[in-house]
Parts: structure tokens; sequence; C-alpha cells
């Protein structure tokens, strides 16, 4: 049986904390990353790998939300966010794991109509490197 403390079940709530940690749910995704490796420190390049996947997952999700808002929203979203964007294109993504402006970003990036395939690599990467750290801490 499957438990949170078991790998498998720790593995499945770090994704799904990752996940959620990338949308607008208030979840730290570096503390169940940090909790699970406590745990299970013979996981750490596959915990990190999870973390990473959930995590650029819910960014993406994000982006998804961004893109489907309609033109006339633009007064809503960040104006830093867009500024960023407009300036840096899809690399200002790099910077979507932070706190407070990264859901922003990515939803600025999906409403900007920045390139997708740009944005998760460089989302992916932001989020690999903070995990990677994190794991290293």
């Amino acid at each position: 049986m499957e438990t949170l403390l078991s790998p498998e079940g720790g593995l499945a709530g770090l994704f799904a904390a990752s996940f959620l940690a990338a949308t607008l749910v208030p979840l730290s995704s570096e503390a169940a990353l940090f909790a699970f490796l406590r745990l299970h420190p013979e996981h750490v390049a596959l915990a990190i790998a999870l973390a990473t996947v959930g995590n650029t997952a819910g960014g993406m999700t994000t982006y998804l939300i961004g893109r489907l808002l309609p033109a006339r929203v633009q007064g809503k979203l960040d104006p830093r966010a867009l500024r960023w964007l407009r300036r840096y294109g899809a690399a200002a993504t790099l910077l979507a794991w932070l706190p407070l402006v990264g859901d922003a970003l990515a939803a600025a990036a999906g409403w900007l109509r920045i390139h997708w395939l740009a944005a998760l690599a460089f989302m992916a990467a932001g989020r690999l490197a903070r995990y990677v750290v994190v794991a290293l801490l």
C-alpha cells in the first residue's frame, strides 16, 4: 500500500504540490521537495525531475489561461510582467518561478502569444535550476 511516506506516494504528492504551486494555489513546491528529499535522499534526480515537470505543467496551464483571455483584459494584467515580456520575449519566462510575479509572467506570456515552445523551454529551465539549488541545500 502506497502512503505519502513511501517513495511512490511521496513522488505523486510532490508532483501534485509542484503543479498546484505553479497556479494561484498558495503552496510551496520547494518545501515539498525538501521534505521528500529528507525522507528519500536516494531519489534526488527523480524528485527534481518530477517537481520540474509538475511545476512547468502548472506554469503552462497559467500560460494557457492567459492565452484564452480576451484582448480587453490588458488593464488587468500586471504591467511589469507585460513590460518584461515585451522587452525580453520568451526569455522573461525563465523567471516565472518567482513568487508574486511568476504567475503574472506566465499568464502575460500566454496573453501576448509568446511562442509556447520557447516559453515552455525557458520556464522549465528556470524551474529546474531552482529545484537543483533546493536539492543542494
